[in-house]
C-alpha cells in the first residue's frame, strides 16, 4: 500500500501544538483592514484551534491516524 500524502494546501495552514490539537489562523485578517476595529484585528491575530466536529478531517489531509 502506497504512503499517504499530506495535502499541500493543509500543510500551509494547519499546526500542530504539542498535545497533538491542530492550530489555525484566523480569517478576515488579510485586506480591507480599515472598516475593522483595533480590537478586532487585534483578536484575529492570535491562532485557534480546530473544532472538534473538523479535526478528524483536518487530521485526514495531514495524513495523520
Amino acid at each position: 500500500m502506497p504512503k499517504m500524502k499530506t495535502n499541500p494546501g493543509a500543510k500551509k495552514r494547519y499546526s500542530l501544538t504539542g498535545s497533538g490539537k491542530i492550530k489555525r489562523k484566523h480569517a478576515y485578517k488579510s485586506h480591507i483592514l480599515t472598516k475593522k476595529s483595533t480590537k478586532r484585528k487585534r483578536n484575529l491575530t492570535y491562532f485557534g484551534q480546530v473544532s472538534k466536529v473538523d479535526e478528524k478531517s483536518a487530521k485526514l489531509l495531514l495524513a495523520m491516524k
